[in-house]
């Protein structure tokens, strides 16, 4: 398992890492390149995924009224919920897979940076050689240029204010374009509310008010979990999420203008 992981993940992702580094000299260029062809490779992916949540937020409202009417009879509102479902040709759980790649490329990249990140000493240097392919080794005495705008990249991007740290720039944008896409692609959480109270079962009240709280739960992990990212992972993520948000909001404009 771990050799497929460095076989397929890893040492692709590092060795793209410093390949883009070596054409644009800018070791923050290279991330931004990174994450830019992943998104793209992602694609086949992601779009599905975000077409079919697109679609369930437009039939929303029409979901709401089958809430409304079998809300006090669990059997038949699952079962009026599935008709509903293939009738309109959605899938609930078409954006888990999605998801789940993306967890998993995240934490191939927090591998590669980790490693990628502290190059210093021949040993260091020795160690990441051995994950690079023959084209790009690196000389014993090579380090990174870990420089980008105001960020150190081996470092949290973190603002010293006095004896306080507060977000930067790019971990606060992480945080805001993970609340917007969260947004997009959420139907109105405040109509689920006012009809799951009218339900007689109080599971419908809490599944939308979770529901309503998970528009806020993705960018406080990302504040909280930044702390302590080197800020080359947090250029990454914030990257990757303006793209994301970019991306819906094609989605979105294209499907209101059909």
């Amino acid at each position: 398992m771990k050799e497929l992981w460095t076989t397929v993940l890893y040492q692709p992702l590092i060795n793209a890492l410093f390949g883009l580094y070596m054409v644009t000299g800018n070791l923050g260029v290279a991330i931004i390149g990174l994450t830019i062809g992943i998104r793209f490779l992602m694609m086949p992916l992601t779009l599905p995924s975000m077409k079919s949540a697109q679609k369930m937020k437009d039939l929303a409202p029409e979901l709401a009224k089958l809430k409304k009417k079998w809300g006090h009879d669990k059997e038949k509102m699952a079962k009026a919920q599935m008709d509903f479902y293939k009738e309109r040709g959605v899938n609930p759980a078409s954006g888990c897979l999605p998801q789940i790649v993306q967890i998993i490329v995240l934490l191939a990249m927090f591998q590669a940076f980790r490693n990628g990140l502290n190059l210093e000493g021949t040993e260091a240097v020795s160690k990441i050689n051995e994950s690079l392919y023959s084209f790009l080794q690196l000389p014993s005495d090579f380090s990174f240029n870990l420089k980008f705008l105001y960020l150190n990249l081996a470092e949290p991007d973190l603002i010293k204010i006095g004896a306080i740290s507060i977000p930067g720039l790019f971990l606060t944008g992480s945080a805001i374009f993970q609340f917007i896409s969260a947004k997009l692609m959420m139907p109105k959480a405040e109509k689920d509310v006012k009809i799951a109270k009218k339900t007689e079962e109080k599971k419908d009240d809490m599944m939308a008010a979770m529901q309503k709280q998970s528009l806020f739960l993705m960018p406080l992990s990302t504040l909280f979990i930044g702390y302590s990212f080197p800020s080359g992972l947090v250029l990454y993520w914030f990257v990757f999420s303006v793209f994301n948000t970019i991306q819906q909001l094609v989605l979105k404009k294209v499907g209101s203008k059909k």
